[in-house]
């Protein structure tokens, strides 16, 4: 009996022990979101900027795991967001919170009072909840399935830009391709489309090239910062975004979502072709764009 009395003492005095030095979190915040894990990823990023606090976000390893420094006055929050996919359309979201300076206190705290640090955690997750809620509302991503990319002539500029300036870098170069090509008497054919080269995950970085379809001539401007390539048809997984530019990468994480949970090969090249002139306005759930994800060949 003694024995067993001790045993339960130590389990118990060993949990004690670890939740309260050893316990990387203060306290901890569930939620679903109504979007894939690379759209939540995206979003807490673009988020994280606009808090009016000193902030610090880095991705940790993968889309999955992302790690977030929120300075309170003169305490130091650290949020360690965990993402987990759910459905084709939702995912799990884990936020553990850990005051730096006040840890052991909230850790006494926490599971007998809501004292500031839960209030002040509570209240941070929900805005990135509302945040999130506000933007999915405002998106359309529909899976089409397996089509080839179109065959295209393009008249192009590379672009490298950080993945929230994709669409600064096609507003930017837009006017000066449509110009020289409409001047030198070059024929249109199709919408603009871009074809991203290189695509770094981790640190949101792209290189592209944005271009217009064109007819092959002897028109063609030379000698200026335009270049030209041919497109070739290759086999893709595709999707329809319904929305703003600056965010129809969303349709590139759910083409790989799409692509994970049906075990197809894909290179991370996608392929975006627009149907619509942002200057002209309009409900921006009308926008259409096309995306393709290349899928890798079995010989590749």
């Amino acid at each position: 009996m003694k024995k067993l009395i001790f045993g339960i003492l130590f389990v118990i005095l060993g949990g004690l022990l670890w939740y309260l030095l050893i316990k990387p979190s203060d306290y901890t915040i569930r939620f679903e979101a109504k979007a894939v894990p690379g759209t939540v990823n995206q979003s807490l990023k673009l988020w994280d900027q606009t808090l009016d606090t000193i902030r610090k976000i880095k991705q940790e390893g993968d889309l999955y795991h992302l790690s977030q420094e929120v300075s309170f006055g003169d305490s130091i929050h650290h949020y360690h967001w965990k993402i987990l996919p759910l459905t084709d359309s939702t995912s799990k979201v884990i936020v553990n919170v850990r005051d730096e300076n006040h840890s052991l206190m909230n850790k006494i705290q926490v599971p007998f009072k809501e004292n500031d640090f839960v209030r002040r955690s509570k209240k941070t997750v929900l805005d990135f909840m509302e945040n999130l809620d506000h933007h999915t509302k405002n998106i359309r991503v529909t899976i089409v399935g397996e089509e080839d990319i179109p065959s295209k002539y393009l008249a192009y500029i590379p672009v490298k830009v950080t993945q929230f300036q994709k669409a600064g870098g096609m507003m930017k170069n837009f006017s000066y391709l449509t110009n020289e090509l409409h001047v030198n008497g070059v024929e249109l054919d199709g919408p603009p489309m871009l074809e991203v080269t290189q695509w770094d995950m981790e640190n949101d970085s792209l290189y592209y090239n944005f271009g217009q379809p064109i007819i092959r001539s002897e028109r063609l401007p030379i000698g200026t910062d335009i270049q030209y390539k041919r497109i070739f048809p290759k086999r893709a997984l595709k999707a329809e975004y319904n929305g703003n530019y600056i965010t129809s990468d969303r349709a590139w994480y759910t083409l790989l979502d799409y692509a994970g949970r049906n075990d197809i090969e894909v290179e991370h090249h996608p392929v975006e072709i627009f149907y619509n002139n942002p200057n002209v306005g309009g409900e921006e759930l009308n926008w259409k764009t096309e995306i393709y994800m290349p899928i890798k060949e079995s010989n590749e």
